[in-house]
């Protein structure tokens, strides 16, 4: 993948962020980036690869304080700075060679899935999105975390993350917590299915540098954030990718956001919260194929590389891509709304 992406940087809020740009043949772009806490290698190499073989360019980035990026203190995650980075990737994007502007797409999953909802809401840089088992209700998932963790472990955890707020007030390092812990230690999630991210995201151990952590003080934010409540303002062509058994960003919050977005397409998998990663990875990246074509290139005629044997199923992956892009248009049919 070294001789297919180059590293770029651009600025967002006074701070360099780093990226990975796959230039593309189309003309389109997807700009991605990885969940809560998740570097953009682990967090979309395995979809921007298939997406840069379709002829797609890719600028995948990390936000500030995280991964290859500046900024500091670490491993802090403010949501309105990383809306703020979104609108800067977009703007960045839209300035690449090869890049047509009106042709931006933005992919993301669980929280960042969320970001993109708002990000499409509120500025016209997007000519389409695709949300990935998006976490779109922060109050219930937060209820949900809670019935998979103990009283004091969550105690614990809402003092660290009061502590972390006021040491930030005035300049001491974050208090870190992991991404995930098992039931009892005092971590962002113990839900079942995010035990399966590390082994989901990064299942060869490659991404040594991702550090599976973040500030306490940010997970406070997130019990109080809904995205969900932009999805009627999003107008751009909206993939919801729902996973019917997801026990970390639930699926039926997703399922009535996709219900209220005016242009939203719903594609429902089996599985947990990371199975567009594993098990159902090869549905969900035709599903995903067939809508960046039919929303970014508007029948336009390109030649398609085939897909190498490394990441292709058995089959014609174009095939695949067709037939799943059906089931995501019957899905939106039963609605009544079928485009």
């Amino acid at each position: 993948m070294s001789r297919e992406r180059e590293k770029v940087h651009f600025v967002s809020g006074g701070t360099r962020c780093a990226a990975w740009y796959y230039p593309g043949s189309n003309g389109a772009c997807v700009i991605m980036a990885g969940g809560f806490g998740v570097t953009k290698e682990p967090g979309t190499d395995p979809f921007a690869k298939r997406f840069h073989e379709a002829g797609f360019a890719v600028l995948a980035f990390d936000y500030r304080r995280f991964g290859e990026s500046d900024g500091q203190p670490r491993q802090v995650a403010p949501i309105g700075e990383q809306l703020v980075d979104w609108q800067a990737a977009i703007e960045f994007a839209g300035t690449l060679p090869g890049v047509d502007p009106a042709r931006l797409a933005g992919w993301s999953f669980s929280v960042s899935g969320g970001h993109l909802l708002r990000v499409a809401a509120r500025t016209a840089g997007l000519a389409a999105v695709i949300a990935q088992t998006p976490n779109v209700d922060g109050p219930i998932v937060l209820r949900n975390a809670a019935r998979h963790q103990t009283a004091l472990a969550l105690l614990r955890l809402t003092g660290r993350g009061i502590l972390d707020a006021l040491g930030g007030t005035v300049g001491r390092p974050p208090l870190l917590v992991p991404l995930v812990g098992e039931r009892g230690t005092v971590a962002l999630l113990a839900t079942p299915d995010a035990q399966e991210g590390d082994r989901a995201l990064d299942p060869h151990n490659i991404h040594p540098d991702w550090q599976q952590a973040v500030a306490a003080r940010s997970a406070l934010a997130l019990g109080w954030y809904r995205p969900g409540r932009d999805a009627a303002r999003v107008r751009c062509p909206l993939l919801v990718v729902v996973c019917d058994q997801d026990r970390t960003a639930l699926a039926e919050p997703a399922v009535a956001v996709a219900n209220r977005a005016p242009h939203a397409e719903l594609l429902r998998v089996p599985g947990g919260h990371y199975a567009p990663f594993t098990t159902a990875h090869e549905q969900v990246v035709a599903a995903e194929l067939a809508f960046l074509r039919r929303h970014l290139l508007d029948g336009r005629s390109v030649d398609v590389p085939p897909a190498s044997a490394s990441s292709a199923s058995a089959g014609s992956s174009a095939s695949a891509a067709s037939a799943f892009a059906g089931s995501v248009r019957a899905t939106t049919d039963l609605r009544g709304r079928g485009r």
